[in-house]
């Protein structure tokens, strides 16, 4: 009885003593994350004053992801032999000069992805790398301030695919007119005054250049360890809607170790003149005309991982 006794009241002992203790250091352990707060305040602080001084700033982050994968005899779906996987990237880039009467802002956007289904009981198809996603942008803004955030501007933009019908078709955007600054990264342009240069090696009837209205929003930034950039660009053709375009683009990145964490990147796409040159190469056509033609959403998504720089 005595031992028992004796081993109750070492055991509550010890437990009163540890228990102490964790309260002792939690509360050594507040002031410690007070302090830590304050300083990421003035680090945060500075770093705005910093991304606030002229001169450029150069950046860029990107998103990897794929997968693998081997079946044999799997009978349960319709291929039970094959081996097949996919792999894709994106890279968002940007270099950007500021100065006290003006500003060069280029920035650059590339999505690349491929997929592979090797069937091998089928000696007829293909066991090769097929591209997916294939998005392709370069953007240049320059402006002369007139206010604090308003400037007159002149944009460049190109987009086209690279792995498959490089500039076939391609999109050349030049316009002027003028550009917003309400806040630190984020832009709006408005340009009256663009012409669309659309480059085809097809049917003129379904791919035309015309003259328009572009507007653009970006907004890029970089907060600790996130990443992120959304970039909307439009084109209203005043020849006919048939002729307009938008493109949607968003990209994540969190920063986990070294530079290396995760990313998501999705898209939206809306481009009648695209949607009418796929429907007339089917076989047979789906669609005769403009008037016809099912000119539904263009998406994509990627999850993977990340890394900025």
């Amino acid at each position: 009885m005595k031992k028992l006794v004796f081993t109750l009241v070492a055991s509550f002992a010890i437990t009163a003593g540890f228990s102490q203790t964790v309260e002792e250091l939690k509360a050594e352990q507040a002031p410690k994350k007070d302090s830590i707060a304050a300083l990421q305040g003035k680090v945060d602080a500075l770093q705005a004053q910093i991304d606030a001084m002229p001169g450029w700033k150069i950046g860029a982050f990107g998103t990897i992801g794929g997968s693998i994968s081997s079946f044999s005899n799997w009978y349960a779906q319709g291929t039970p032999d094959n081996s097949s996987g996919n792999i894709g990237f994106t890279v968002n880039a940007f270099a950007n000069l500021k100065e006290e009467k003006f500003f060069w802002r280029n920035s650059a956007n590339v999505n690349f992805a491929w997929v592979k289904l090797d069937d091998k009981n089928d000696p007829t198809d293909s066991d090769n790398f097929e591209a997916t996603t294939d998005v392709f942008q370069l953007t240049s803004l320059y402006g002369r301030n007139i206010t604090k955030t308003l400037a007159a501007s002149g944009l460049a933009e190109y987009r086209t695919t690279v792995l498959n019908n490089f500039n076939d078709p391609g999109y050349l955007d030049l316009g002027i007119g003028a550009t917003w600054t309400p806040i630190q990264d984020l832009i709006v342009v408005i340009h009256p005054l663009n012409y669309n240069f659309v480059f085809s090696k097809g049917d003129d009837s379904v791919f035309e250049s015309s003259l328009g209205a572009k507007i653009v929003a970006d907004y890029t930034r970089k907060i600790g360890a996130i990443s992120f950039k959304t970039n909307l660009s439009m084109f209203q053709s005043y020849k006919s809607s048939d002729l307009s375009n938008v493109t949607w683009t968003n990209s994540f990145g969190y920063t986990l170790w070294k530079g290396i964490g995760v990313g998501f990147d999705f898209g939206l796409r809306n481009n009648k003149q695209e949607a009418l040159n796929y429907a007339l190469n089917q076989d047979p056509a789906t669609a005769t005309s403009f008037d016809d033609v099912d000119n539904k959403l263009q998406t994509y998504w990627m999850a993977g991982l990340n890394y900025s720089f």
